[in-house]
């Protein structure tokens, strides 16, 4: 019975039973198949609009933070535009110096020319020696200050190559992030893929908190050199003040002391001058006296010649006549007392010779000093003035 009845069913066709089954698998592997499809478009749509945002956010990070960086690099060149000016102040400065330095050392010079007894280390000798070390202290000073002030534009020029650096980076990144974000699935059919998906997670070194930290250290030193930057401007422009008004002091007293120091040469040499005049005044009379001196010697030697002629004629008188009369002993008074009248006049005229030669070397001596004075003053007064008059110390 049983091989009649497998040949029955051979006749009847295939497994209708198993036909059904596979076909309802099928249908359940479609719709499996289309969920699948159905989650996997989502779970893409999902993941591009995370992407998109990451994208987004990324993009916003790197503007905030390219702010930032824009806003320090402003002000750092800012900072080194304004420390590059006041370099130059401060070399202005520098120069300014040179020309009161060279004066005063002129002056100085000047000054040892001056005759030996009017060679004194006076006050405004003092004085310009006290200018000269205060220009040299404000030079050497100036100087160190010019080179902290390089120094400055160099740690500055640095912090900003680091910032530019940083903002070519940014920018660089958002670039790349803002075409990543604009990429759609048709836009990179022609572009090739990495094989190794492994290789592009090992090359991302830098954290969220690393990349972050970087700039924010770039701004940290850029504001730290900022501060420094401010703290050295302050020292400089009251450096600057300080030195202007210690050299315009300086250069005042220097410039009282000349002149209260030419007013006393002008007295002293005006006293001489008086002086002179009257020793001249002097002199003359002395000079008349010695010659009414000389006329009343040749006066008084006539009258003795007189006196002893008389007395010769008398002792002609004869021998009984020769009587020493009134007239003798009148005589022969007139005689003595003439020669001693004669002899004073003499001790006069002497005196009155020595009197002049005492006034002849007050005389020269009053010259000399007066020459001396008058060549003093004219170094003071003409020559360092010269010298000085077109000194000017400007501010700085």
């Amino acid at each position: 019975m049983s091989t009649p009845d497998r040949s029955i069913q051979q006749c009847v066709g295939p497994d209708l039973e198993n036909i059904e089954v596979m076909r309802n698998h099928s249908v359940l592997f479609r719709a499996e198949c289309k969920r699948l499809i159905q989650d996997t478009d989502k779970a893409c749509k999902r993941m591009q609009n995370d992407d998109n945002k990451q994208l987004d956010q990324r993009v916003r990070d790197i503007q905030f933070l390219k702010k930032e960086l824009e806003l320090k690099l402003e002000e750092i060149i800012l900072e080194i535009d304004v420390l590059i000016e006041l370099q130059r102040r401060v070399g202005k400065a520098l120069g300014a110096c040179r020309e009161p330095l060279r004066v005063t050392v002129v002056c100085l010079e000047e000054r040892m020319k001056r005759v030996p007894p009017e060679r004194l280390h006076d006050e405004v000798d003092r004085e310009l020696l006290r200018e000269r070390g205060v220009i040299e202290g404000v030079a050497s000073l100036l100087h160190r200050v010019a080179e902290q002030i390089t120094e400055q534009i160099r740690l500055n020029r640095s912090i900003k190559y680091h910032l530019e650096q940083d903002l070519k980076e940014k920018f660089a990144a958002q670039c790349i992030d803002n075409s990543c974000a604009l990429m759609t699935t048709h836009s990179t059919n022609n572009q090739q893929r990495p094989k190794n998906t492994q290789t592009l997670l090992q090359s991302f070194t830098v954290t969220p908190e690393q990349w972050e930290n970087i700039s924010d250290i770039n701004i940290a030193k850029a504001e730290q050199q900022q501060v420094n930057s401010l703290s050295l401007r302050a020292m400089v422009e009251s450096l600057l003040e300080q030195t202007l008004a210690d050299m315009q002091k300086q250069f005042q007293a220097t410039t009282e002391t000349f002149q209260l120091n030419v007013q006393e040469i002008k007295s002293a040499k005006g006293l001489m001058e008086d002086q002179l005049a009257k020793i001249l005044s002097e002199f003359a009379s002395e000079q008349r006296t010695r010659e009414d001196l000389q006329v009343a010697v040749s006066d008084s030697e006539h009258v003795l010649s007189l006196a002893q002629a008389r007395l010769v004629l008398r002792r002609q008188r004869p021998g009984k006549e020769q009587c020493h009369d009134p007239a003798q002993t009148q005589l022969l008074a007139e005689v003595q007392q003439l020669n001693a009248h004669i002899n004073r006049l003499h001790e006069a005229a002497s005196r009155s010779e020595e009197q002049q030669r005492a006034l002849v070397r007050c005389q020269l001596e009053l010259q000399e000093n007066i020459e001396r004075k008058g060549s003093s003053l004219y170094i003071d007064e003409v020559v360092c003035a010269q010298h000085r008059e077109p000194i000017i110390i400007h501010n700085f």
